[in-house]
């Protein structure tokens, strides 16, 4: 199967051909499947090398001149070195642009340090205004990504990844979807995460909403979900741990609820082994998964 990425340059190179607003930055991480849009369009696929300041910073000035740019590297290159120029070039000025990143949270395990970024979306939290895309398949990352380039000018960043559920489910843009009912809590399985959810909780009385758009936070789903299945909540990321849980706090503010945030710890991990190994250290594969939802909404099997 194609991984999200790999649909990606394709994608683009679509939508450079149906809309002159697009344009493609890229600094150096992937230009080679960017050949044949060059070729088409040598004036809106720039490449800036290894710049990666300069990569928010140029898009965000072509962005003022009407132009929507596909900004695309790394997480951790995207997100992190430059975030000064993600919080004034684009935010400050009012700049619209669409952040793709590659490399998830520990896609590229042999990258190193260096090329992991499991705390990307809590910085973007940071920020007033972005929507935040992450899809757990190679088709929603499509879906997502023509969404997210056709929102205006609204700062908007795609989360792609090499982790994929394995089919992918109708997707929006907006709402949470609810894959199973249960009425001893709620888990909700963002991106990639869905199918270790639905393994781990196969059998127990839990309703599981999947989501792959986690900003805006879609609290009236939330609320909705709790009215039948309990105020029990449980949210499995596949970034840092909690990064959602205060969203999931202000949508219950007026009830009493319990949260419970899984996702990649805070811990550093310096032996990086393999993308499963990673998995497994940081308690997201679906045994372990099972063992602390479990605990948390103590177990309760489906018709008890």
């Amino acid at each position: 199967m194609d991984t999200m990425r790999d649909r990606f340059a394709p994608l683009v190179t679509r939508l450079l051909d149906e809309d002159p607003r697009v344009v493609a930055v890229l600094a150096e991480i992937g230009a080679d499947g960017f050949a044949e849009a060059r070729r088409r369009h040598p004036d809106r696929v720039v490449n800036v090398g290894i710049r990666e300041q300069l990569l928010v910073g140029a898009a965000a000035g072509m962005a003022l001149t009407g132009l929507r740019p596909v900004v695309h590297t790394f997480a951790s290159f995207l997100v992190e070195r430059p975030f000064e120029q993600v919080k004034l070039d684009l935010g400050h000025q009012g700049a619209g642009a669409v952040l793709v990143s590659a490399a998830a949270s520990f896609d590229w395990p042999a990258g190193g340090y260096t090329h992991m970024a499991p705390g990307d979306v809590a910085l973007l939290d940071t920020l007033d205004g972005w929507t935040v895309h992450v899809p757990g398949h190679p088709d929603e990352a499509e879906t997502l990504l023509r969404h997210a380039v056709a929102a205006g000018d609204d700062k908007v960043y795609v989360r792609l990844s090499l982790q994929s559920n394995a089919r992918g489910l109708p997707v929006d843009g907006e709402r949470l979807h609810t894959v199973r009912e249960g009425r001893a809590g709620v888990v909700v399985a963002v991106g990639p995460m869905l199918d270790a959810v639905l393994d781990a909780t196969e059998g127990l009385d839990l309703t599981v909403l999947y989501a792959t758009t986690v900003r805006p936070f879609d609290a009236a789903g939330l609320r909705r979900a709790t009215e039948s299945a309990g105020t029990d909540v449980v949210l499995v990321e596949p970034y840092l741990a909690g990064t959602s849980t205060a969203a999931a706090n202000d949508a219950l503010a007026d009830v009493p609820h319990r949260v419970l945030g899984l996702g990649v710890g805070r811990a550093e991990l310096r032996r990086y082994g393999r993308i499963d190994e990673h998995v497994r250290a940081h308690g997201l594969d679906a045994r372990s998964l099972r063992e602390r939802i479990g605990a948390f909404v103590g177990a309760v099997p489906a018709g008890v």
